[in-house]
């Protein structure tokens, strides 16, 4: 009977796990998994279409706009960061409550049951460990495998510009909630910050799309905003939102975005941006101020990270600045040491280990666990405990058993002794920072201790970084830096006879130090670093180790999110160009590639051959004036003559031109048939099926093509066009010979116009007629060009 039991409940349980949507799934509306997806290697990357595509059916839909559509276009973009802005507090309230209570759970048990068995509390930590790591594990390698990582690097390249599958889906921002609440909670020596990063660029994105179409959570109400260039400003306010959550710090959430993940600045999205991190600062607070009452079970005032170190270090003196910029240049090397140990071992990682698939994964992640458990509780043991200080703080020394804080009482034979190394190793990360950076604690730590301390949770975060589970790195860099910054700090306090040195500060400049020589981020670190601590009078000292901190790493490699987005295969552009490209003109970028290009007219077979035969996502379209001179009239990417063959709408029977003087031109497609779906790979030439009658038929592609794009001359300096493709946010660049006459010069008054009440109304409806009369002077001056037309497209 028990076996037949059993049996049942195996069955029943393979046939849930069935069912259970996976990495693997092929057939799903939100896209594909690929191979290259699933082993992090993000082969099936694609850039985004930020440039706006200025043809017929674009001009007709801007002259029926009025208004009216401009100020509700306005209206809905603020309501939607809004939206983004409760959404991402929202999802911080929950990954935080989470965390905490599991962490109180942990704790309390475990201390509980070692004043009776050290053995078994050694068991119960360890098993609680290992459930919340595998959970996390399990839920990214099944569920969601864009939510490895912090996702950082992946939202950075998105917003210069890269498409990469996977990192925006709807089942990518459950993984990485879930999968953080397990990989923080287990004790993993990683943070939530950069998933929050990730998770407000989910929520934000997903509402640009009007929500998930495959798990039925969409809205048409929602479905607005269509183009790449809408869905950049929400992801970035996403971004802002998830530094302004995790932190607490909104200012320092908006100097983030500009500084570290976007390409490209404006001042209406900054407002915007702005807006979103004062509404994520208001619903945390209100959270906070709601769980205070008790209601939230173990989550107190903690939790959400903010270390108050206002009485703290009151002043200093002109001869702490040479300890304290010694604090820079080891955040530097330490830092630059962590980027390049991390970037062999998820090189090793990807090429060697999660080659072998979601298993040798899974059983990583439970064996750093294991690790990580028996150094946090075994080593501690080891330590000999101190007497409590005799001091009239208020910091209760030692702390009762089932409660973690400053003076642990871990294994002290003695009622009024502390394991030091108890109190930052068998802890929460938040409240060992907290520790670290503690006032009035003198020798509250002995360098031995410390040291110790150092040299492990360093070599964990290097291995836990780039495991299959969410994963910041905010958090350790802080750990660390405090870590040798106390150290330092002890040296001074010994040193100089002054009696109001401070540990804690030194702690605080050693965690923006480290995180400065391993991130590289100056301006934004430093707000950060100011909000998180309320300490305003530090911020001359943070700005000494960060500029120090800065210049050392830079020596030796490039920052973290910079590495790890290059191993993953996402062709970033810096916001400097190469020196190598101040010697070299756009013609030799080009080198020898053979153009692909369509005549206006095209025949649909020989549309579909150019299409299979190679994959360009843009190309020239070319047409011959009556003198016989050939002419490029203008660029037209590849998703749309995808969409065009599809719907076979605009099919004709004639070789014939359409006459695009006539005002009656009918337009069978809206905008929103050319944009290609966010959650999905759109359209494949593989896709269509057209009959042998449908391939001897004709398009043409003049109302369809963009008449402006983007050219440059030949011998224009590859500096030049690097900063113009960057700046724009381009994905195609013309290279042309140089044109034979000049039509005219536009100059700053001509970009001048006064802004009245009739303006865009007038604005738009002679946006044709000028978009006519530019067409004739672009056929005029092309047809100057001659013969080649192009010498090569920039893509």
């Amino acid at each position: 009977m028990l076996s037949n039991q059993l049996q049942n409940g195996v069955e029943t349980a393979k046939l849930i796990w069935s069912r259970l949507p996976n990495a693997e799934d092929a057939s799903d509306a939100e896209g594909d998994e690929d191979e290259g997806l699933r082993s992090y290697g993000f082969d099936g990357v694609e850039s985004l279409d930020y440039e706006v595509i200025e043809n017929y059916a674009y001009r007709q839909e801007q002259a029926r706009r009025g208004k009216l559509y401009v100020w509700y276009n306005v209206g809905v973009k603020w309501f939607f960061a809004l939206l983004i802005g409760i959404g991402t507090g929202l999802a911080a309230v929950l990954i935080n409550i989470s965390v905490e209570n599991f962490a109180g759970w942990k704790y309390s048990w475990t201390f509980s049951i070692i004043q009776k068995s050290y053995v078994l509390g050694f068991i119960v930590y360890t098993a609680m460990n290992l459930a919340l790591v595998f959970s996390s594990v399990y839920i990214v390698t099944q569920f969601a495998p864009a939510a490895a990582g912090s996702g950082i690097p992946e939202i950075k390249g998105y917003l210069n510009g890269i498409d990469t599958r996977g990192i925006l889906l709807f089942r990518t921002l459950i993984g990485k909630i879930f999968g953080s609440i397990g990989s923080v909670g287990g004790g993993l020596a990683l943070g939530k910050e950069g998933p929050l990063v990730h998770t407000g660029a989910c929520i934000a994105s997903l509402l640009g799309q009007g929500g998930s179409t495959k798990y039925h959570l969409s809205s048409r109400w929602l479905q607005i905003f269509k183009s790449d260039r809408d869905r950049r400003d929400l992801v970035t306010c996403g971004c802002a939102a998830g530094v302004a959550a995790a932190f607490r710090a909104p200012v320092g959430g908006v100097l983030f975005a500009l500084e570290e993940v976007t390409s490209w600045w404006r001042s209406q999205l900054m407002w915007r941006v702005f807006f979103t991190s004062a509404v994520v600062a208001v619903v945390v607070r209100t959270a906070m101020g709601w769980c205070k009452s008790g209601k939230c079970g173990h989550f107190g005032s903690g939790g959400f990270i903010i270390w108050d170190v206002s009485d703290g270090q009151e002043d200093y003196s002109f001869a702490e600045l040479l300890p304290m910029a010694i604090i820079g240049v080891i955040g530097g090397l330490l830092g630059a040491l962590f980027n390049q140990l991390t970037l062999y071992i998820t090189y090793w990682r990807r090429n060697h280990l999660h080659k072998k698939g979601n298993r040798v994964k899974i059983i990583e992640a439970c064996l750093i666990s294991l690790i990580t458990s028996i150094i946090s509780f075994g080593l501690p043991l080891f330590r000999k405990c101190s007497a409590c200080p005799d001091s009239d703080n208020s910091i209760e020394c030692p702390h009762r058993p089932g409660t973690y804080g400053n003076y642990v009482n871990f294994f002290c034979t003695k009622e009024h002794e502390y394991n030091d190394l108890a109190t930052i190793f068998f802890n929460t990360q938040d409240d060992a920072i907290r520790n670290l950076f503690s006032a009035k604690t003198i020798h509250e730590y002995s360098a031995q201790s410390l040291l110790t301390f150092l040299v492990m949770f360093y070599s964990l975060a290097v291995v836990t970084f780039g495991s299959a589970v969410p994963a910041g790195q905010f958090v350790p860099g802080i750990m660390i830096g405090s870590t040798y910054g106390r150290l330092v700090g002890m040296f001074v306090v010994r040193l100089y006879t002054k009696t109001n040195i401070e540990e804690g500060t030194y702690a605080l400049l050693g965690a923006a130090s480290f995180l400065g020589g391993s991130m590289r981020m100056t301006v934004s670190l430093c707000v950060i670093m100011v909000e998180i601590t309320n300490n305003l009078k530090l911020l001359p000292l943070i700005m000494l180790v960060l500029l120090i901190s800065k210049a050392v790493g830079d020596a030796f490699n490039e920052g973290l999110y910079e590495e790890q987005a290059r191993l993953r295969g996402i062709p970033l552009l810096e916001s400097r160009p190469k020196n190598l490209m101040r010697k070299m003109t756009a013609k030799e970028a080009c080198g020898n590639q053979k153009i692909s290009s369509f005549t206006r007219v095209v025949k649909v077979a020989d549309a579909v051959t150019i299409l299979r035969t190679n994959n360009h996502n843009g190309f020239p379209v070319v047409d011959h004036s009556r003198n016989g001179e050939t002419m490029v009239i203008g660029l037209i990417l590849r998703s749309h003559l995808l969409v065009l063959l599809q719907s076979k709408a605009d099919f004709q029977h004639s070789p014939l031109a359409v006459d695009m003087r006539s005002q009656s031109i009918p337009i069978r497609h809206n905008l929103t048939d050319f944009v290609k779906p966010v959650t999905s790979k759109g359209l494949s030439i593989n896709d269509i099926h057209l009959s042998p009658d449908d391939l001897e038929m004709y398009i043409d592609l003049a109302p369809f093509v963009n008449p402006s794009p983007y050219v440059v001359p030949e011998d224009m300096s590859l500096t030049k066009v690097y900063n113009l493709f960057r700046q724009l946010g381009l994905r195609h660049i013309f290279v042309v010979p140089r044109a034979s006459r000049v039509i005219g010069m536009i100059t700053r008054k001509d970009l001048l116009f006064e802004d009245n009440d009739d303006s865009a109304p007038v604005e738009l409806q002679s946006t044709s007629v000028r978009g006519e009369r530019a067409g004739s002077r672009s056929r005029r001056r092309n047809s100057d060009i001659g013969s080649p037309l192009l010498n090569g497209l920039l893509e």
